[in-house]
């Protein structure tokens, strides 16, 4: 990323569609149209593993690490690609269009999707780009489709409580249960191979408008997921699968009590002897699928907030250390091409200041926490430096207007008229900040969606520590109008990116 350019940060789920939630059909090729019309060279999601209503449907609280949400599978697309009759995706109640109603689209979409399985099912065996997939996915497919049928035929309880042979993956129970749920784990194997599908094709397409997509890796696993049930010696666990130590991080700008966010620790003493093989898989995984990768909480690979997990705030916790130095040489002997971009928020140690900056890893510089404190700031504008990634604010930050209106002091509106040569207004400052960051010497500039169409706190994506509510906004279909691609791409040609 080292020429200047910019991008827009919008999840799949956010794009407008008429099956409650935004999927990889014909909206996310006219966001790519929209992009190309403004002149824009990035498109960054979020996280594109399975969420869980009961885990508030974040996305970086999955069940796997390398298996993709298939509540994103386009019907329409199925339709088309012969996998589903028509009359076998109507919608039996008008999905809402402007928040996801998570658990309306998750029965919608499984209804939607047993039908094209029904449809599909016989000539799926003897498809050969099927097949080809099971084959190249079989490394994590096989582990996270038993996973899923075990947790359907155990009423969805926990894997630390299912019968102990199968807990703890005895090759005995292994087979049992595969030739017992065989129908199922097909299904699974079938569901996120159209999710493939659509995913590279979506893909295929936005490269070809010279679009990059950048994912995102959440750096940690949830507790109840097959990469844990499958590799346990990787996390700190008790004897039983229980955890010792929650992960998180101590008190900062979005809690007084610190974000305890439950998901087991690594033990990188053992992910070091095995040569950091899950991680290796992982990365390669994530780069097969996205052109860049932003890794969430990047300090994890220096150090890690621990909390015992007999609390219940993470204010308690200890800083782990992990061997950071060993870990990146070993990828960078691995991979070719390394494309991440370092999440560096939050409260930083120096230790953990200078091993980003040695690594050459871009970090992030975030406008909304740029007024608050001295000159020095290194989120001012003038502290930037061209190998960053500058936002006006994240998904976990109120949308510009909604933070202007709700958490910016008269201070920090004194240090912006300062910084702008302008008063801002509640009117006037999404685009003030936009115009901003697309000034800054930095290489790299990403806008949330929400920014650019001068949206209020009502559509923000997300609010650190709190569990309902979130990842639910929507774009309307009219808000990514051509009158904005031209605007934005005026803006971009202006600035030089």
């Amino acid at each position: 990323m080292n020429k200047r350019a910019s991008g827009i940060l919008l999840h799949i789920s956010s794009l407008p569609s008429p099956f409650g939630i935004g999927d990889l059909g014909r909206e996310a090729y006219r966001f790519v149209d929209f992009l190309k019309q403004a002149g824009q060279t990035y498109w960054q999601i979020l996280p594109l593993n399975p969420t869980d209503t009961a885990l508030g449907n974040s996305p970086y609280s999955s069940c796997s690490a390398l298996a993709s949400n298939t509540l994103f599978i386009s019907p329409e697309q199925l339709v088309e690609d012969g996998f589903v009759e028509a009359d076998g995706i109507v919608c039996d109640r008008a999905a809402n269009d402007q928040k996801v109603d998570y658990p309306f689209v998750t029965a919608l979409k499984a209804k939607i999707l047993e039908r094209a399985f029904v449809f599909s099912r016989k000539k799926i065996l003897s498809d050969k780009d099927f097949k080809k997939f099971c084959a190249h996915q079989g490394s994590w497919l096989e582990d996270y489709c038993l996973f899923l049928a075990l947790k359907s035929h155990f009423s969805g309880a926990a894997w630390t409580s299912w019968p102990a042979d199968i807990r703890s993956r005895h090759a005995s129970a292994v087979d049992h249960y595969s030739a017992l749920l065989e129908e199922k784990i097909l299904k699974e194997k079938f569901f996120q191979y159209l999710f493939y599908r659509q995913w590279s094709a979506l893909r295929k397409y936005a490269n070809a408008k010279d679009v990059e997509i950048i994912g995102d890796l959440p750096i940690y696993v949830q507790h109840d997921s097959v990469d844990v049930w499958a590799s346990p010696e990787n996390f700190q666990l008790q004897e039983d699968g229980s955890l010792k130590f929650l992960a998180g991080v101590p008190p900062d700008y979005f809690s007084q009590t610190g974000q305890l966010w439950g998901n087991p620790v690594y033990d990188w003493d053992v992910l070091q002897e095995t040569d950091y093989a899950w991680w290796k898989e992982r990365l390669k995984h994530n780069f097969a699928l996205f052109d860049i990768v932003r890794i969430d909480h990047f300090r994890g690979f220096v150090d890690f907030w621990q909390v015992p997990s007999t609390e219940t705030t993470a204010v308690n916790g200890t800083w782990g250390q992990a061997p950071a130095e060993d870990f990146f040489d070993t990828m960078l002997k691995a991979f070719k091409k390394f494309p991440i971009i370092a999440e560096d928020l939050g409260f930083l140690s120096d230790d953990v200041k200078q091993f980003i900056k040695e690594s050459g890893f871009p970090g992030m510089k975030i406008l909304l926490f740029a007024f608050d404190s001295d000159d020095d700031n290194p989120y001012l504008p003038h502290n930037h430096i061209k190998n960053c990634i500058v936002y006006t604010g994240t998904h976990d930050n109120n949308t510009t207007k909604g933070w202007f209106a709700q958490e910016a002091t008269d201070k920090i509106k004194q240090k912006m008229t300062e910084v702008l040569g302008a008063e801002p207004t509640r009117d006037n400052v999404s685009w003030q900040l936009v115009t901003l960051a697309m000034r800054s010497v930095a290489n790299t500039v990403i806008i949330p969606m929400q920014d650019l169409l001068d949206l209020d706190e009502t559509c923000r994506m997300n609010i650190p520590g709190t569990a309902q509510g979130n990842w639910q906004w929507r774009m309307v279909a009219s808000q990514n109008s051509p009158s904005l691609a031209q605007k934005f791409l005026k803006l971009t040609q202006k600035t030089n990116r």
